[in-house]
């Protein structure tokens, strides 16, 4: 799938580009780019959109997204309200592997780590073990300049490929070349449906926000990303489920079910444990006992 196609304010003396964002909100659409993208989470919460996957997102969560893969960290509504005093800090280390830095690369001594890049083209998540460390190696970067910069960087690969075995794929799903006005088309839906899903969205509503027919549009959405739109909007309202529950903003299971946009408890308990495998109950009791 090809999203929106975004430039970095890449500058032609850097090959390696740390940039430190403190914003209202991450950028709210999905896109991508020809950097390989590595990003600490400092603050904020939301819901990481990678290819045709989601992942929740919170403070201290670092990932990593291949060079051109679609994505969007979609903050929580409550970051798009007028004076909320919400805010997003991350650190992000952007960089081309098939760029300048491809012939690099292609070393003898090197090739390993481009080799691990390739090996991930899906993204992964840091196991929350490593998180400390290369944090620290991301903020040590963004302090230096230059070779120091670059050698820091080579270091911090070097530190991924040794726990690559354990990293799991943010998404199975391959990027997709398809034009530019599909991939807008795309963007539309997905942030329709995320900004829509705990209303009685129908399959008629989102098809009409995409300019299809009902039966045009299943077509298309199963074709680039891989889903049925009822699978995908049911992973979107579980994913929220799930942060609810954990957050405990909510009073009830019955309330996180209502306010997801399921119209009743036992469908939601049926979602529920087809997408996640266990129960809701079951998902929170097991959660309160990791956190203590």
């Amino acid at each position: 799938m090809k999203a929106l196609q975004f430039t970095l304010p890449v500058t032609h003396d850097k090959s390696v580009i740390v940039q430190e964002e403190q914003l209202p909100h991450f950028y709210p659409y999905l896109h991508r780019h020809n950097e390989a993208q590595l990003t600490w989470i400092q603050e904020g919460e939301g819901t990481l959109v990678a290819g045709t996957s989601m992942h929740t997102f919170a403070a201290n969560d670092v990932f990593f997204l291949s060079a051109n893969q679609p994505h969007l960290f979609k903050n929580n509504p409550e970051y798009f309200v007028a004076d909320s005093g919400k805010k997003v800090r991350a650190m992000m280390v952007f960089f081309n592997p098939h760029g300048k830095l491809s012939s690099l690369f292609d070393l003898p001594e090197v090739k390993v780590l481009g080799n691990m890049i390739n090996q991930h083209t899906g993204g992964f998540k840091l196991p929350s073990q490593h998180v400390t460390s290369v944090s620290r190696s991301i903020q040590e970067m963004q302090q230096t300049k230059g070779i120091n910069r670059f050698m820091q960087f080579f270091q911090l690969l070097k530190s991924l490929h040794n726990i690559s075995e354990n990293l799991v794929p943010l998404s199975m799903t391959p990027v997709d070349k398809v034009s530019e006005s599909e991939g807008v088309r795309i963007s539309t839906i997905y942030n329709y449906i995320m900004q829509n899903y705990d209303s009685m969205i129908s399959l008629e509503d989102v098809a009409a926000e995409a300019h299809m027919t009902p039966q045009a549009f299943c077509r298309y959405f199963k074709k680039h990303t891989g889903h049925t739109f009822v699978t995908f909007l049911n992973e979107m309202r579980i994913n929220e489920a799930c942060k609810k529950l954990a957050n405990g903003r909510c009073d009830s299971i019955s309330n996180v079910a209502y306010t997801t946009g399921f119209n009743s408890i036992t469908n939601f308990n049926r979602v529920f444990k087809s997408v996640m495998g266990n129960s809701p109950r079951e998902y929170l009791e097991s959660y309160r006992s990791n956190v203590r």
